[in-house]
């Protein structure tokens, strides 16, 4: 099981790492150290806090990709958001506040106004 969760950890952090433009990119919007995402790239499993963030931003930019652009769906995520009570995303994606970004995310592909 733990090789498992280590497959798909690192296979997550590889995409986010492509989508975001890098190891670095990664390791600000999930709020840790540069070196934290790559020993987790490499050899060791993060907490579940953090798996569960990784897992989240997946997700997130998935459905992002769905409305916007690659770096359009990376501005989003570190905007000003008007679904969110005027506050980043990427704070609440922190926070584990994920379905209210999913929520975010369809109101904007509604087109509607906050």
């Amino acid at each position: 099981m733990k090789e498992l969760l280590e497959d798909l950890t690192r296979s997550e952090l590889k995409v986010l790492a492509v989508q975001l433009g890098g190891k670095s990119s990664v390791a600000d919007l999930l709020s840790v150290n540069r070196s934290s995402v790559t020993r987790w790239s490499t050899k060791e499993l993060p907490d579940t806090n953090n798996r569960i963030r990784i897992t989240s931003l997946v997700l997130v930019l998935q459905s992002l990709h769905k409305v916007f652009e690659p770096e359009t769906a990376k501005q989003w995520l570190l905007g000003i958001n008007a679904f969110l009570g005027n506050q980043r995303p990427v704070d609440f994606i922190r926070q584990g506040r994920i379905s209210e970004v999913i929520a975010a995310i369809e109101q904007t592909d509604l087109g509607g106004y906050a």
